[in-house]
């Protein structure tokens, strides 16, 4: 199985402190960890881990940071070269702060992201190649519109289309929904697609049902501590819905946890083939990809550690 993943490469420096500090404040780091991070590069690792042969396609700049992350990818058995490596600009850095323990653990994200590390049209057509060889093509929305665009008119006639996030304006959104097969969106992205606040599983689960009409075979939105919305269609007209439960685990860093279900999602429904989206199959994956981000959320930092075992029951 081949996926390409089209999105957000950089750095991920994660401390542990004890309290978060406050204005002004500070804190001793009682533990450090920092490797390869960003939204593509987490869901290109799962998705390597869980068996596919994965490309990735991204931005790192030419600084011993992009070097870095670069052979920890290859390590992952990534396939890099559709990473740009861009002179001149600094590779993102995603700053992760975590304090406490579980159920009480909080967390905060801090990003520095400069725009010569962001994705372009020209980027993503020299990656077609390995875009178009994939048997499912997962495209963060939060990349430059031109980017996401033209990853959408990169993926195969046949392949999976995973977007995750919300596009940026009204005419992408329309060609996002009219490409994908599977849509999936946190909380605020799921509010930002409709345009109007979500408040409560049935809110969302109306909303996840909404835009599978529009488009997507799947649609999966959070619904907050109820689990995930799920929609999906089995044929003109008959669009089912379901609220997935999150799995019952202490989570130390929700840092990477989404990632992972795109990604674990996206594998599960490639393996399941043609009968993918008949009866409880979608649910099925879907709770098995909940499973897959549930492994991720008890440890500091986005990084999966997962295996292909994962995906099965």
């Amino acid at each position: 199985m081949r996926v390409a993943v089209v999105g957000q490469v950089g750095r991920d420096l994660v401390l542990g402190v004890e309290e978060l500090p406050g204005p002004g404040g500070s804190a001793p780091a009682r533990h450090r960890w920092e490797g390869l991070g960003g939204k593509g590069a987490n869901q290109a690792v799962a998705a390597a881990q869980l068996g596919a042969d994965v490309a990735l396609v991204g931005v790192v700049g030419d600084d011993a940071a992009g070097r870095q992350v670069l052979a920890a990818a290859r390590g992952d058995g990534i396939d890099v070269s559709g990473v740009v490596v861009r002179a001149g600009a600094a590779t993102a850095l995603l700053l992760d702060l975590v304090s406490g323990d579980p159920p009480h653990a909080q967390r905060r994200l801090v990003e520095s992201v400069a725009d010569g590390v962001l994705l372009g049209a020209g980027d993503v057509v020299a990656a077609t190649g390995a875009i178009g060889a994939a048997d499912a093509v997962l495209v963060q929305l939060q990349q430059p519109a031109a980017a996401v665009a033209a990853a959408l008119d990169a993926a195969a006639p046949g392949a999976l289309v995973v977007a995750d996030g919300a596009p940026d304006g009204e005419e992408l959104r329309e060609r996002v929904l009219a490409r994908a097969d599977v849509l999936r969106a946190d909380a605020a992205e799921a509010e930002l697609l409709l345009g109007r606040p979500l408040e409560g599983a049935g809110r969302v689960l109306e909303a996840a049902r909404e835009l599978a009409g529009r488009g997507p075979r799947v649609v999966v939105l959070d619904a907050g501590p109820e689990g995930n919305a799920v929609a999906w269609r089995e044929g003109p007209g008959r669009v089912h819905d379901e609220v997935v439960p999150l799995e019952r685990v202490p989570v130390v860093d929700p840092t990477g946890g989404g990632d992972t279900l795109t990604a674990a999602l996206a594998v599960a429904l490639v393996r399941d083939g043609g009968d993918g989206w008949s009866g409880d199959r979608v649910p099925g994956a879907v709770r098995r990809a909940t499973a897959a981000a549930a492994s991720t959320v008890q440890r500091p930092g986005g990084r999966p550690d997962l295996s292909a075992r994962a995906l099965e029951g």
